[in-house]
Parts: structure tokens; C-alpha cells; sequence
């Protein structure tokens, strides 16, 4: 008992350095933590609860006061027959834009990949798009596809057909925006499938020669596309944001005219425009939860069908 006692001390001596340096190591740990910690708080997490108090209140721009009013901005937002039109034509939007922007990317990649001397070129003139703003070329594609002048309406009366308002037709002003919206995004979804390409091997096509994969369609189903799921996984995400998160294109060439608003140009309008702030906060929520469970159950689907 004496010797149990007598070396008692001495354990607890040599346990409190290795504690003490272990709470040193913690605190390292969280002052390296700490800032990324606070500015994550700062840009994310304190505007997301601000946006969320606002989105209870009938708060407007510059009022000196406001007051609770619960979940009726929401009720109201999904009774607003403006907020189900721009709800209806961000799907039709987002329904155009994904196949055709991701579709097209593919073809062209596929297309330009075995090319060595013009490669490089390709690259360039398909990467313009990405690089230039739309603001810059609205007045180009006002021209383009200007009922009277633009070469859109003179090469269809040229076939035959009368002269289409593309921009003012509330029939043909979405598919429109779409088609400008494709062409902005398949240059950037066309750099990432030729990034995917360059990491497939050589020997798997090689290997699928040798099985008797001889057409390049063949090769292309077997080996190509297999090899592809986890850039077509990130590109069909990226694509399906980027495209509920369209804005520029209506503020720019119709300001939400004949019919044409979208989710966040209409939220845009009541927070900036007509001052509802509340009422902005609640759509901008409503906005960003169909996003996010969109995104979600997009990549798990799409994760069940990729090979990594």
C-alpha cells in the first residue's frame, strides 16, 4: 500500500506535462481554426439567420419599423400569380438549358479532343462566350434577333417563314433566353469535359479495340462515357445552378417584360424596386431551398450511375 501511494505523485507529475501539451496543441489548433471559423460565421451563417428574421417580418427599405407577421410572405409568395409565372419559366429555363448546355458541351469535346494542330483554337473561339459579358453583347443580340434587321428573321424568310419577335413573344421570350443561356455556358462545360478526356488512358481504348469496340460510337459508349460520369456528375450540377441562377440575360435584353421574369429577377424587383424587403427574404429562402434539395437529389442520382 505504501509503495502504491509513494508512486501515485509521480504518475500524476508525469501525466500533467503530457496533458498540458496536448491543450496546447488544442489551442493551436483553434487559433489556426479561428479565422476561417469567424469568416464563415460573418459571410454565411449571420446574413442566412438575418435573412431568415426578415423573412418573418413585413419589413420594407428603410423603414423605421416593422412587425412579425409569421409565415405569411411565404402563403402570399406561393398565391402571387407573378411569382408562379417566374417560378414556371425558371423550370422551362432550367429544362432547355441543362441537356442542351451539357449535351452540346460533350459533342464539341468529343469532337475537337483528337485534334492537335487546332485544338488550341477550338479552345479559344469556344471559351469567347465565357469571357465576355452580356451586358456588352446585348446590343448584338438585340440585333440579332431583331424582328426586321436582325440575319435570324432574314435567313427564316429566306426559308419561307414570316418574322418572329423573339423578344417580345411571351411564347418564344424563355426558349430565347435559353438558347443565349446555352450559348454563354457551353464553352466553360466544354474546358471540363476536354479536362476529363485528357485523364482517360490511352490502353482502355486500346483494350476496347481489342474486344471489338471498332467504331468510334462504340468506344465512345464503352470507355468514354463510363469514364466521364464523375465530370458529367460536376458539370450537370454546376450547369443546373448556374442556370436557376439566371438574372443578367432578363435584366438586360427584356427587364422582365411580356412575361419573362424569373425567380431572381422578381425577387430582385420586390427587394430593390419595390422596397418589400420581408417579402424578398422569403422568396430569396424559397429560392435557395429548391436549389439546394435540387443539387442534392441531382448528385445522388447521378452518383448511383458513376464510376469512380
Amino acid at each position: 500500500m505504501s509503495a502504491a501511494a509513494d508512486t501515485l505523485p509521480t504518475e500524476i507529475r508525469q501525466a500533467e506535462p503530457l496533458l498540458s501539451r496536448t491543450r496546447r496543441r488544442q489551442l493551436k489548433g483553434f487559433a489556426f481554426v479561428s479565422p476561417a471559423t469567424l469568416l464563415l460565421l460573418l459571410i454565411y451563417i449571420v446574413p442566412l439567420i438575418t435573412l431568415v428574421a426578415l423573412s418573418l417580418t413585413d419589413y420594407r427599405l428603410g423603414a423605421m419599423a416593422t412587425q412579425f407577421i409569421g409565415l405569411d410572405n411565404f402563403t402570399n409568395a406561393f398565391s402571387d400569380p407573378v411569382f408562379r409565372r417566374a417560378f414556371t419559366n425558371t423550370l422551362l429555363y432550367v429544362a432547355i438549358v441543362i441537356p442542351f448546355g451539357v449535351g452540346i458541351a460533350l459533342l464539341v469535346a468529343t469532337l475537337i479532343h483528337s485534334r492537335i494542330r487546332t485544338r488550341s483554337f477550338y479552345e479559344v473561339v469556344y471559351f469567347l462566350p465565357v469571357t465576355s459579358t452580356l451586358v456588352a453583347m446585348a446590343t448584338v443580340w438585340q440585333f440579332i434577333l431583331h424582328p426586321r434587321l436582325g440575319p435570324v428573321n432574314a435567313a427564316l424568310k429566306s426559308l419561307g417563314f414570316g418574322e418572329f419577335a423573339f423578344l417580345s413573344d411571351p411564347v418564344l421570350i424563355i426558349p430565347t433566353l435559353a438558347v443565349i443561356g446555352v450559348w454563354q455556358i457551353v464553352g466553360f462545360n466544354t474546358i471540363l469535359f476536354l479536362a476529363g478526356l485528357s485523364a482517360i488512358p490511352r490502353d482502355l481504348y486500346d483494350a476496347a479495340h481489342v474486344d471489338g469496340a471498332t467504331r468510334p460510337l462504340d468506344r465512345f459508349l464503352t470507355v468514354t462515357w463510363p469514364m466521364l460520369g464523375p465530370t458529367v456528375m460536376f458539370v450537370a450540377v454546376t450547369t443546373s445552378i448556374t442556370a436557376f441562377k439566371v438574372f443578367e440575360t432578363v435584366a438586360v435584353l427584356t427587364r422582365g417584360r411580356y412575361g419573362s421574369e424569373v425567380l431572381l429577377y422578381s425577387l430582385y424587383l420586390e427587394g430593390f424596386e419595390y422596397f418589400q424587403m420581408g417579402y424578398a427574404a422569403a422568396l430569396t429562402l424559397i429560392f435557395l431551398a429548391f436549389v439546394l434539395f435540387l443539387s442534392i437529389g441531382q448528385a445522388l442520382h447521378l452518383d448511383r450511375r458513376v464510376h469512380y
